[in-house]
């Protein structure tokens, strides 16, 4: 039975990788500070006998160590995430994604680790001037919580050809699904959609609506860290995303009759993110299988799970983005 260790394993994307590694029938340990992930988010999965969630967080290596000892493959997903808290705070967004994951794979050295797959973002093209975006865009992380992210995949790179770990990074492109993270600060567009949904209140619709993004949904993503445990697939960088790009206009559409109002343009967004997934359709066996229309079918199937997120107006999204528009206009 092959072990494999899930930093970040009660969050959105890695509650779905664990609860998917598990029935497949892997060992899982599972590491999470619950700082963003959600202990409801493992009760799917907490009794089974294949699990075993540690509560730590990422930087207390020396109360997990040993289970460095025991795991053939490592997910790392622990991070921090948002924007505006990453410009209010980037000591913590450096002490997370570039310190934890520094301390993670350090601590691997003449361990039996057989890989280590890391979530990246495709924040770190910044605003790409080509559209589909390759692998081989340039890196333009537009604030730190970006910076923070492509850091730690250099760090994974770096230290992985230096302690023979083979490594493969997957930049993560607008994913969306049930357990969709819904607390902290205002950020991802479906958390606040659907809160807004719920709540009965207007749609707020950053400029005209008709920027696009590549919503990829999360079992698609699962899958892609899945077929990463082929043994052949080894330090290579891939785009994860839908192959798609979709404006926020169609998403309102799918999403509802709510009315809408519109709040002003951010900078330092990219009017469209699209991936282009060449080169992971070419050298593995993966491919997207989940329409948007079937994708956000499934999450609003889940929309309870919003009932206590914030609900976010024109004031206090105004009010909980100033230093957004003070440091990136």
């Amino acid at each position: 039975m092959i072990r494999i260790l899930v930093t970040g394993c009660a969050g959105f994307i890695g509650s779905h990788l664990t609860e998917t590694l598990l029935n497949q029938g892997f060992k899982v340990y599972g590491i999470d500070n619950l700082s963003n992930g959600k202990l409801s988010n493992i009760s799917f999965f907490n009794k089974n006998t294949n699990f075993i969630f540690l509560e730590y967080d990422i930087n207390e290596i020396d109360k997990f160590e040993k289970v460095l000892d025991e795991v053939d493959v490592i997910y790392h997903l622990a991070a921090l995430a948002d924007i505006v808290p990453s410009i209010q705070n980037p000591e913590s967004y450096f002490n997370s994604n570039v310190n934890g994951t520094f301390n993670l794979i350090r601590n691997c050295e003449n361990k039996k680790v057989k890989k280590i797959i890391y979530a990246a973002s495709s924040s770190c093209y910044g605003i790409p001037d080509k559209y589909p975006t390759s692998e081989n865009s340039p890196i333009l992380p537009q604030y730190p919580y970006a910076l923070t992210k492509r850091l730690g995949e250099e760090i994974i790179f770096h230290f992985g050809n230096l302690y023979k770990i083979p490594v493969v990074s997957l930049r993560l492109f607008n994913v969306y699904g049930p357990r969709a993270r819904t607390s902290g600060t205002y950020g991802a567009v479906f958390g606040v959609f659907l809160a807004q949904k719920l709540a009965k209140k207007p749609f707020t619709i950053v400029g005209d609506g008709e920027q696009t993004r590549d919503f990829t949904f999360v079992d698609d993503v699962v899958n892609a860290f899945i077929e990463m445990l082929d043994t052949n697939i080894k330090n290579e960088i891939f785009n994860v995303g839908s192959g798609k790009t979709y404006s926020v206009n169609t998403l309102i559409n799918l999403l509802g009759s709510n009315k809408i109002v519109n709040i002003p343009k951010r900078p330092g967004e990219p009017d469209c993110t699209f991936a282009d997934i060449s080169k992971i359709l070419k050298k593995t066996k993966w491919k997207p299988k989940i329409s948007f229309e079937t994708g956000v079918k499934k999450l609003l199937e889940s929309i309870h799970e919003f009932k206590d997120a914030p609900v976010w107006d024109v004031k206090s999204i105004e009010n909980e983005t100033k230093d957004w528009f003070k440091y990136l206009s």
